[in-house]
């Protein structure tokens, strides 16, 4: 009898554990001056300040925790203009120019990571590999052909297939030709080497948490110490300035869940994508010690208010071993990413008011190529040159009656969250939590949130999220505590994991 194949009990990154360590950078602790300050340590903050100390700038880069510790260290790494069945929704949301525009706007972002690459000679694995996106539901079908009308009519090549080469039932695919992939974190790495020989400064474990406006900007960051500087870029998931923008109402936050696996199946090729829900995502990846490993990704829930998490990773593990002759779970991860209105990211000035604050956000999964898209964007609005994806990103821009109705409805589910969490009865107690369980509790007489680790330690925090007030959920697959609201995480302990909230949740005293 063979052993079951059981999930890592922990989740790790295969692009974080198998990079080489960053050099530490020290944490901010005192006032400075300088051009640019770019706050956020993944994709789209790394490749703008590259992108700017190559032009000449003095840029000092700010990370709250780790570089590369977040998003970006939890991607599928998929460097392709194939965002789902998009362009047919683009055609009749905006017309086929804006439609053509984000198209081009991925493939530059993708002609950029490959030149770069090659002239920073960065060892990440970039390989070309075809993209498809399949179904195996007869509902699909006319959305495949609807997208596959909108590849020709915008000049996009591609083909739509009756069948792909991965052995999974499939009905039929929209093929987009000559994609990519790579490894992030070896890319980035580059960058970051040529970032700081060109004299740019990086602080780690320091949060940036206000802007003071004005024609000289200053960061503020949650020790006090203030960065002036001409021109601010946030690049940090969630921007932690708004500015009056109110993106907190105009965004939703999801999480996805990838799993590393070794199969008895070779692997064709190619990097998919099912159309219909539960999403599944699948790619490969070749392994420092010759053999192989295939990502399978998906389970996409709202932040906060999924099942019971570890399920998400079961049905992973569930469809693997159904579909793939699955040997082993080497690696378990999950990424979160934000939504706008209308799918398109939000790039550029935060608002009209503040011309000299930049924001990247709103990727929708799609990091590799809308970041480096917002990088390049950045860096000619802040060059003043012109840019054909100003208007198309610009964060200002009119949402159409579809749009708002969805936004409507977002915010609605907020309140209704809100609300569903303070009417909440709870009747478990701390004493009842096994170790290395956490759950929502009642402490006297009050909502808490608590956790017993592997020995036994309680940690007891107030589930009350420090953003806007709603009440967190216990997310059993990563150990943390999640805002059902806007996506906010934080540790069993009550550090911020992800904003928008920049405070810790409080602690309770047992």
């Amino acid at each position: 009898m063979t052993s079951p194949i059981s999930l890592p009990r922990f989740p790790e990154s295969y692009w974080l554990d198998s990079a080489k360590p960053l050099p530490d950078y020290p944490k901010l602790q005192h006032d400075l001056d300088t051009e640019v300050t770019v706050v956020g340590g993944g994709l789209s903050g790394i490749t703008t300040a590259y992108l700017l100390a190559m032009e000449g700038y003095k840029v000092v880069l700010l990370e709250a925790g780790k570089l590369l510790s977040g998003t970006t260290g939890h991607t599928t790494a998929k460097i392709t203009a194939q965002h789902d069945l998009i362009y047919d929704e683009l055609i009749k949301q905006g017309g086929a120019e804006n439609a053509r525009l984000y198209y081009e706007a991925s493939m530059d972002a993708t002609r950029f990571i490959e030149s770069t690459a090659r002239k920073l000679k960065a060892d990440c694995a970039l390989v070309r590999h075809d993209a498809y996106v399949y179904t195996n539901s007869d509902s699909y079908l006319s959305k495949l052909e609807d997208e596959m009308k909108a590849y020709d009519k915008l000049g996009i090549k591609g083909s739509l297939e009756s069948r792909i080469p991965l052995p999974i039932p499939s009905k039929a695919a929209v093929k987009m030709d000559n994609q990519a992939q790579f490894h992030p974190l070896h890319y980035l790495h580059a960058l970051i080497k040529t970032f700081t020989d060109l004299g740019g400064e990086i602080y780690e474990g320091t949060t940036a948490v206000d802007v003071e406006p004005g024609p000289l900007p200053r960061v503020v960051t949650g020790d006090r110490y203030k960065i002036t500087c001409k021109q601010v870029v946030a690049c940090t998931h969630f921007p932690f300035y708004d500015g009056h923008g109110f993106y907190f109402a105009r965004m939703h936050a999801d999480r996805s869940y990838v799993l590393g696996l070794k199969v008895e199946d070779e692997y064709p090729g190619g990097m998919y994508l099912s159309a219909e829900d539960p999403k599944r995502s699948v790619r490969s990846v070749n392994l420092a010690d010759g053999g192989g490993m295939l990502l399978l990704g998906g389970q996409s829930h709202k932040t906060g208010q999924g099942v019971c998490t570890i399920n998400h990773y079961e049905e992973l593990q569930k469809f693997a071993k159904e579909q793939f002759g699955l040997k082993e779970i080497v690696y378990r991860w999950s990424a979160q990413d934000l939504v706008t209105g209308d799918k398109l990211p939000f790039i550029g000035r935060i608002t009209a008011s503040s011309p000299n604050i930049f924001i990247a956000t709103g990727y929708r999964k799609w990091g590799m190529t809308n970041g480096t898209a917002a990088a390049l964007l950045i860096r000619d609005l802040i060059m003043e040159k012109e840019n054909p994806y100003e208007q198309l990103y610009s964060p200002s821009r009119a949402l159409s009656a579809k749009t708002i109705v969805n936004l409507v409805g977002e915010n609605a589910n907020v309140a209704k969250h809100l609300i569903a969490g303070k009417l909440e009865l709870v009747h478990k107690r701390p004493e009842e939590l096994a170790n290395d369980e956490g759950s929502v509790v009642k402490v006297n007489g009050r909502r808490a949130g608590a956790y017993r680790d592997t020995d036994g330690q309680l940690f007891l925090v107030d589930t009350t999220c420090t953003h806007m007030g709603c009440e967190v959920e216990w997310n059993d697959g990563e150990r943390t505590w999640d805002c059902p609201c806007h996506g906010s995480r934080f540790s069993y302990r009550g550090e911020v994991v992800e904003g928008p909230a920049e405070k810790p949740l409080k602690i309770i005293r047992s």
